[in-house]
């Protein structure tokens, strides 16, 4: 009969979705029930960050298995710190509480795609003389703050113009200075069709993944959106608009990962029979819709580290 039972792990977030960034400090504690007295080598708490690829690629008659990964971080905490003889627990319910405090500096959110990974694992281990270790692990939301970095330096209109013999393409988006997912986007396209073709503009969403190891690459491009605008006849001109909504569930942009990338784009194009079609891409930075209330330097409340509570 295990003499530990009811082993798991408790966190407090300040953030409804019970995500951390850079910097924040994950506050929770280590619980456990023990069936009899026991004497504890070491009890653990540490976080870590891990980015991994993986995919397989025909290379002639077989296949070969591509993979990388990269450790952001990992910290660690002795609730229970080594000793000659032993702590000795009483039989009973136990709680400890901990506090972490994440590194700062640029790290990649949370994902999970077909063939990578960008995982902040929490974990607890309690160590015992002549046993196997027991452990426990949780899984963090993990939301990055580099975001900012881009919102200084975005427009809330984005304009091109596409010129091609009598054909001019000029594509507007309005949205605010956050694009947060959830958020319907207006894209405006005004077309001066002076030519004696028909042609129908047409709008994309487009999500593409990028996996990437030291010598290989594999892309995941996902359709998010998609419309097909009214015909213009020839030697006209119209504005023909479009309301795009960005997926509640939309994965964030990711930037800041050197093995794993998600950008979206806008695309609009022009549909003309037995000609090259015309195209404007527009590049998006997604986040959250929760994001625009994180404030930098934003304290969790904390515990003593190591403190326990015993009933």
């Amino acid at each position: 009969m295990p003499s530990i039972k009811d082993f798991y792990l408790t966190c407090e977030t300040t953030n409804e979705d019970g995500s951390y960034s850079e910097g924040d400090t994950i506050v929770g504690t280590v619980n456990f029930k023990l069936t009899t007295n026991v004497s504890i080598n070491t009890l653990t708490v540490k976080a870590k960050g891990d980015a991994k690829t993986k995919w397989t690629e025909d290379i002639g008659d077989y296949l070969m298995t591509v993979t990388s990964k990269k450790r952001y971080f990992k910290v660690k905490d002795y609730l229970i710190g080594v000793t000659l003889k032993g702590t000795s627990l009483p039989k009973g319910v136990h709680t400890f509480e901990f506090r972490l405090k994440l590194p700062e500096g640029s790290m990649p959110s949370s994902f999970k795609g077909e063939n990578g990974k960008i995982v902040y694992m929490l974990e607890a281990k309690i160590s015992k003389s002549w046993w196997w270790p027991s452990k426990v692990k949780r899984e963090i939301n993990f939301i990055s703050k580099t975001f900012q970095q881009f919102w200084e330096g975005m427009v809330n209109t984005a304009l091109i113009m596409f010129g091609i013999k009598e054909i001019i393409l000029k594509i507007t988006v309005q949205c605010s200075d956050l694009i947060l997912t959830g958020e319907t986007l207006s894209v405006v396209a005004k077309i001066c069709n002076s030519s004696s073709k028909h042609t129908r503009p047409k709008f994309k969403l487009e999500q593409n993944t990028v996996y990437r190891s030291k010598y290989h690459t594999k892309n995941s491009l996902i359709i998010l959106f998609k419309e097909v605008g009214e015909t213009i006849s020839p030697n006209s001109e119209r504005t023909v608009s479009c309301q795009l909504k960005i997926p509640d569930d939309a994965i964030s942009t990711i930037h800041n990962c050197e093995i794993i990338s998600v950008e979206y784009y806008i695309k609009v194009y022009l549909d003309i029979s037995f000609a090259v079609d015309p195209e404007v891409v527009l590049s998006l930075v997604i986040v959250p819709s929760r994001f625009a209330a994180i404030q930098p330097g934003e304290a969790v409340g904390a515990y003593p580290p190591g403190k326990r509570a015993q009933t």
